[in-house]
């Protein structure tokens, strides 16, 4: 391919704005252990720092600027303040708080709470205690092992540490992620199982998904609805009314996660909501759809068009064209919408099946851009 065709410059611009967004930030867990470290060295020391080492559970050991620092008396205070890099996360510049009370007689040990914007564990399948904090188990052992090593002699000598970790504004910053559809209610998760965030959060947001697939099941689930945003989300639900809100599972780019875990969790009945472009990455067969990870297959759009009885020289202009909206715009003006989306899910059903094989039923629900229904079809069908 030559540098000076049209798509060897995408790539180029591809490639270039993901090396503009590729600074690493840090998780909710590091930022707490942080603040957790700091206030434990403020009652070890007398006063809080103003910078602290604090070791990620990945073993690397990271300073990190500490604000608010005060001591009274047995208490002390230390606000951490998350930098999420380049990710685009709803906790960035949330002041992760650790509060660290020192418990005479307490027989050495470190005790971990949630405090105000920490949510709480409603729902089982999440690997928490209900009724608890959420507070992963990593980000706990972390925290915890940073106090102990911070605050040894004050463990050494009985007496006991007591850290409440809370989000100021930790409520509001919940409503933009999926931790109300999770059983995680007032607030956010503390997470992260290196203390790393990597931007665009891609192992984060592919974790969430499994995670969502594993609480359906706990509450006895038998179906999944795995869509790829918001408005396919909504489109669903009002498809589905019979199904519960724990059924539907936003997998965004992250296709063959969710079928692996679907088919892992022996879920009977798998439903996909979709638009044309996501549809014809399904249709590819791509394990991640992302446009990042490959383009948009146009012979597969061409072919589509092809088969509901486009014209020749429609179906060469689709076969040039950039998106797949191109062709769901221009067939729509000919009357062909629902047979070439009816095709397009055929071809995608098809592939998903031969990608993610198991005992499950498979139904697409295709909608349009303003989440408009278009067609349903179940496995079996032809065009």
């Amino acid at each position: 391919m030559s540098t000076d065709s049209p798509k060897a410059e995408k790539v180029r611009k591809g490639t270039a704005k993901r090396e503009r967004g590729n600074r690493t930030g840090f998780t909710t867990g590091a930022n707490s252990a942080a603040a957790a470290v700091a206030a434990t060295l403020g009652l070890v020391q007398g006063r809080v720092p103003e910078k602290i080492v604090c070791r990620l559970p990945n073993g690397n050991e990271q300073e990190f600027a500490i604000n608010n620092g005060a001591v009274d008396g047995d208490h002390a205070h230390a606000v951490s303040i998350k930098d999420a890099g380049d990710d685009p996360d709803a906790t960035h510049g949330a002041h992760m708080t650790a509060d660290v009370v020192r418990i005479a007689d307490g027989q050495g040990k470190v005790i971990l709470k949630g405090g105000p914007g920490v949510g709480i564990v409603t729902k089982e399948g999440l690997g928490l205690e209900v009724g608890g904090p959420a507070i992963n188990p990593v980000p706990r052992r972390n925290i915890s092992d940073n106090v102990a090593r911070a605050g040894a002699p004050i463990l050494e000598a009985g007496d006991s540490l007591e850290v409440t970790i809370s989000v100021p504004g930790g409520e509001e910053m919940a409503k933009k992620t999926l931790n109300a559809r999770l059983g995680i209610l007032g607030g956010i998760s503390i997470l992260g199982t290196t203390g790393i965030v990597r931007p665009y959060s891609t192992a984060a947001f592919r974790a969430s998904v499994v995670q969502a697939v594993d609480v359906a099941a706990r509450q006895g689930q038998t179906s999944v609805v795995f869509t790829t945003g918001g408005r396919t989300e909504k489109f669903a639900m009002k498809q589905l009314p019979q199904l519960e809100e724990s059924c539907f599972v936003q997998m965004g780019d992250f296709v063959k996660a969710a079928f692996q875990s679907a088919i892992k969790r022996q879920m009977q009945h798998v439903y996909i909501g979709a638009m044309v472009g996501k549809l014809t990455k399904m249709g590819q067969g791509l394990a991640v759809t992302h446009a990042w990870k490959q383009e948009i297959d146009r012979d597969l759009l061409a072919a589509c068009a092809t088969e509901v009885g486009a014209p020749a020289d429609l179906v060469e202009e689709i076969r040039n064209a950039e998106t797949a909206r191109f062709a769901a715009e221009r067939l729509a003006l000919l009357g062909l919408t629902v047979p070439f989306h009816r095709a397009l899910a055929i071809h995608a059903m098809q592939s998903l099946r031969a990608c993610h094989p198991g005992p499950y039923q498979l139904t697409v629900l295709v909608c349009d851009f303003e989440g408009q229904f278009i067609c349903r079809v179940e496995e079996g069908e032809s065009v």
